[in-house]
């Protein structure tokens, strides 16, 4: 594993950095909703996230993830509201990765996109979208920042 450890300039220096995004809008009441995918191997509901391209600013790599997860386009935030690991399974190990979330303000949904048809999603209150994600840090993560749109 040692090889494919990355140094980073992050809390933890060990770990291999995602960039996520965190899609929302406000509704008609006034109240933030997120918007959860589920993972194409285990179901689970996630936030889209993925690995940054070489020469591709972090902020743009989460904004790419969310339209090709869930065809999503909008106005994402030049720095992360935060982050959490997570362990991610492999063939035949699992590693734990640190994944930085940067809020996206999503405008519309396209028709059509990469991975249409391959996740299901819900638009949730933070609170249930919070309830939903296996990841402690991830759901605190997403209450706190419902607290401050």
């Amino acid at each position: 594993m040692a090889k494919k450890e990355k140094q980073n300039s992050t809390d933890e220096p060990s770990l291999r950095r995602q960039v996520a995004a965190l899609p929302f809008r406000i509704s008609e009441l006034g109240s933030v909703e997120i918007l959860l995918i589920t993972s194409r191997d285990t179901g689970r509901f996630i936030i889209p996230k993925g690995w940054r391209k070489k020469d591709q600013k972090e902020a743009d790599a989460a904004a790419r993830e969310a339209f090709e997860e869930a065809g999503v386009v909008g106005k994402v935030a030049s720095k992360p509201a935060g982050s959490y690991t997570y362990w991610k399974r492999g063939n035949s190990e699992f590693e734990l990765l640190q994944v930085l979330v940067y809020p996206f303000e999503v405008k519309k949904q396209r028709a059509s996109w990469p991975e249409k048809g391959e996740r299901k999603m819900a638009w949730l209150t933070a609170e249930d979208a919070a309830l939903l994600v296996d990841e402690p840090a991830l759901a605190s993560l997403i209450r706190t920042f419902a607290t401050k749109v």
